[in-house]
């Protein structure tokens, strides 16, 4: 509306800059009331679609559309009663008008554009008929195209009037589905958001549970450590009479069983805290071997444990505490898969070829059937006795995998053990 409130505002005077060349200046002087008239009504025009453009822009839409209509119909009369119609030069202005009004501002201005435009086509003919010396056969003849003209211009109004309804009608659809689709929008982030609360709260509640299953190893090796410092505390006597070498050697023994035992509390409390889970870049070798202990405890001392890793910074960009939860749900249910024992192998190396830190941990249990490993990733799914499993362990695997952008590889067979291969993507740095 903005540009053609513009294009009026420019071209009207461009018009009677050409048409004042054309036929030559007249004196002011000299005008009859027709020039007066008729430049009367390019200024106001022009006016009229500067303030438009003034108005929209202020936020006035309506209001500057209205007025310029308005002007455009006061014009038109003030032309016709003037000039008449008889003598009019065809005109576009009826059509703009109708349009302008109709599209923008809606079907109620439309008819009413086109019930002025009739009685201002009524005003030229009566002109005709009367003041400006009409045809002398008959003072009604001049009004003989009016009807013609009423139905021509109401076909056209009622073309624009169909095709204004059809286009409000999908203007307003279009808002609904906008509507419907951002409505769709929140409930989805909010989901997501859910969702992701939901599966952070899941990752927490099974680091608890493999803290819970470290619980009586963790127990058995704090026992090992009091042990030591109760033997040497008996001895006390005895070391004093050895002298200062002695207790030393006693203390430095003591020592060593107390950091071995703050070690494991250590790695236990920070496993198990509720962290936001944030990515970052870290070594998977070194977190594997600082995650042997714990590997330990959790298999027992029936199942043996065998790491390999390359001894080198491997970097990761993972969060630490999902990478080391992933090893240790697989390694407990290598344990529940091995009930009379065997061994765990765990294997860490990198495919320089496809950029990927692979992770293959592997037992030789009792393995598991195609129906149960086509199943294993499904939440809550556990073939394990009730109260003794809850069936989310590998589910959440799959899904820290998954999110992370890497892949997961089950190979195993009844009677013939299971081997997980977990691919992925390696960090260009680790920090």
């Amino acid at each position: 509306m903005q540009w053609l409130l513009v294009a009026v505002g420019v071209a009207v005077p461009l018009i009677r800059i050409y048409a004042t060349w054309l036929d030559g200046w007249k004196p002011v002087a000299s005008w009859r009331a027709a020039d007066w008239v008729d430049f009367a009504s390019d200024a106001a025009i022009v006016s009229a679609a500067w303030t438009g453009v003034v108005l929209i822009r202020r936020g006035y839409f309506a209001r500057a559309v209205w007025m310029f209509v308005g002007v455009l119909l006061a014009s038109a009369a003030a032309a016709y009663a003037e000039t008449g119609y008889r003598l009019s030069p065809p005109d576009p202005l009826p059509i703009l008008i109708m349009a302008a009004g109709g599209i923008v501002l809606g079907r109620r201005a439309l008819w009413v554009s086109y019930s002025s435009l009739v009685g201002i086509f009524a005003l030229g003919q009566l002109a005709d008929a009367t003041w400006l010396g009409g045809p002398q056969h008959g003072q009604w003849a001049a009004f003989r195209t009016l009807p013609m003209l009423a139905l021509a211009y109401g076909v056209v109004a009622l073309i624009l009037d169909r095709a204004i309804a059809a286009l409000r009608t999908a203007l307003r659809q279009a808002e609904e589905r906008a509507h419907a689709l951002a409505e769709g929008n929140r409930r989805l982030e909010r989901e997501m958001e859910e969702r992701a609360r939901t599966q952070s709260q899941l990752i927490h509640s099974q680091k608890m549970d493999a803290v819970g299953r470290l619980a009586s190893g963790v127990a058995h090796d704090f026992d090992n450590v009091l042990n030591v410092v109760l033997g040497y505390a008996a001895q006390r006597e005895e070391l004093a009479d050895r002298g200062t070498p002695a207790l030393l050697t006693a203390l430095e023994g003591i020592e060593l069983a107390a950091l071995r035992a703050l070690s494991i509390s250590r790695k236990l409390l920070n496993f198990s805290r509720h962290d936001a889970e944030e990515l970052h870049v870290f070594d998977a070798d070194e977190a594997l071997g600082e995650l042997e202990p714990m590997l330990h405890q959790l298999l027992g001392r029936y199942a043996k444990l065998h790491i390999a890793r390359p001894r080198h910074a491997i970097p990761l960009r993972l969060n630490r505490g999902q990478f080391e939860l992933m090893i240790l749900n697989i390694a407990a249910n290598a344990r529940d898969a091995m009930p009379d024992g065997g061994s765990f192998d765990v294997r860490l190396s990198v495919d320089e070829d496809r950029n990927e830190v692979t992770l293959r941990l592997s037992d030789n249990g009792v393995g598991m059937t195609d129906a149960i490993r086509q199943k294993m990733f499904e939440p809550f799914y556990t073939t394990k006795p009730t109260g003794s499993g809850t069936g989310l362990g590998l589910s959440i695997v799959a899904s820290m995998i998954e999110a992370a952008g890497g892949s997961v590889e089950v190979i195993s067979a009844p009677g013939e053990g299971t081997e997980f291969v977990l691919r992925l993507p390696r960090a260009p740095t680790a920090h």
